[in-house]
């Protein structure tokens, strides 16, 4: 049994950015003494009033196991189990607000009754391992600053959706941890996606490894995305594989790397990447035709970026080093290649750049001109378009008016 770092050094850059950016030490300083929410109160009601809580005297097996795994993982603050009667295959746990009060781990029936005795220590130690990594802290945070129903910034929820990924990955690691054996894991998630036991059916390990290979080559090379907040099971598999049988740390490294990719895919248009570069290019080159790039030209390019990349600002950067005319003249000849009705949009981009400092220099008008010519758009369409922009988006700066 390997002993790799059940860290994956991604998953915690991103929880310090989110954690960090919702003023995660102000707030949790703040609710700390607040007292318990109404959501607080409502869980641990329901936990106790519909659910059974495992005690000694109460599922004592259950409850051994539990505190074994518990034990194994090292993991010291206080926890209250629960099985809760439910035909769902599934496990969650609730971190507690304040030090000292006992963390919730909620099993349902449909999931306990449907695993064996190693395959419950692997959904145990998951559960506990998102609360060892804070994974539930930080998700008890979001929901306080967006509650239901409120829209969470792009940029932040685009961050959000790929930690959540990546800390399942991570939780999978210390469900590996508390029950040693691969077997369980690969069992486990096979009963979680399709809700049978193929064991009974006289399938070995190997098989369903084998079987999970076909299924994963679909997301490595025929484009399949892993949509939800859980990494697709394939994934799954592949990852704890991978950190139960990888011979060295770069041998894990660059295996979880290929998966990553896949969970770093916003999407599977072959527009994306020469976009990509045009926005930052276009971007660079508008902001800084009067002479200096302003903070909100900046920020717009960055917060443009934001929805298709993880680091925004750092491509940016990396563009801003290069060639950024030919790679600008690269990414408008694929992108008009691709599509010729684009070329309107190209040029409404590079307007809300010039415009978004609140100042509108004659150099920037005399480019928009110049590039809207070079997009193949005549006068009438460059103004029509410049026109309908300033209208809608511009608004002049306060210190214009002193």
């Amino acid at each position: 049994m390997n002993l790799f770092n059940p860290e994956i050094k991604l998953e915690k850059q991103l929880q310090a950015q989110i954690y960090n950016a919702l003023e995660g030490d102000v707030v949790n300083f703040i609710l700390s003494r607040a007292g318990d929410t109404p959501d607080d109160i409502y869980h641990r009601s329901e936990m106790e009033g519909q659910s059974m809580k495992v005690d000694k005297d109460v599922m004592g097996d259950f409850y051994s196991l539990c505190m074994d795994v518990k034990a194994r993982l090292g993991f010291k603050d206080p926890v209250d189990f629960y099985i809760t009667g439910s035909q769902q295959v599934n496990a969650w746990s609730l971190a507690a607000k304040t030090e000292g009060n006992a963390h919730i781990v909620n099993v349902y029936s449909g999931l306990y009754n449907l695993m064996n005795e190693d395959e419950l220590r692997f959904i145990v130690g998951h559960e506990l391992g998102h609360l060892i990594n804070h994974d539930t802290s930080l998700r008890r945070l979001i929901g306080f600053i967006y509650p239901q129903g409120t829209r969470i910034p792009v940029a932040l929820q685009y961050k959000i959706n790929l930690h959540d990924q990546l800390a399942e990955l991570v939780a999978d690691r210390y469900g590996y941890l508390a029950c040693g054996k691969l077997e369980a894991c690969v069992t486990g998630f096979f009963k979680l996606s399709s809700g049978i036991d193929l064991t009974k059916l006289g399938v070995s390990i190997e098989d369903l490894l084998e079987k999970n290979d076909k299924s994963l080559d679909f997301f490595l090379n025929g484009g399949g995305l892993s949509f939800e907040d859980h990494p697709v099971h394939p994934i799954r598999t592949q990852a704890i594989k991978l950190f139960a049988r990888a011979g060295s740390e770069k041998e894990l490294e660059d295996g979880m790397n290929q998966l990553i990719q896949v969970l770093l895919k916003s999407g599977s248009n072959p527009m994306d990447p020469p976009m990509s570069v045009f926005i930052a290019t276009a971007g660079i080159i508008a902001a800084s035709i009067d002479g200096q790039v302003s903070k909100e030209e900046y920020e717009h390019i960055v917060r443009t970026l934001a929805s298709s990349h993880l680091f925004p600002s750092q491509f940016v950067e990396n563009i801003a080093h290069d060639n950024v005319d030919k790679l600008f003249q690269d990414a408008v000849n694929a992108l008009i290649e691709a599509d010729p009705s684009i070329r309107p949009g190209l040029l409404q981009y590079m307007i809300e750049i010039v415009i978004a400092d609140k100042d509108i220099h004659e150099k920037e008008v005399n480019f928009i001109y110049d590039i809207g010519q070079k997009l193949g758009l005549d006068l009438k369409e460059i103004s029509r378009i410049f026109a309908g922009m300033v209208q809608r988006y511009f608004s002049p700066s306060l210190s214009s008016l002193a």
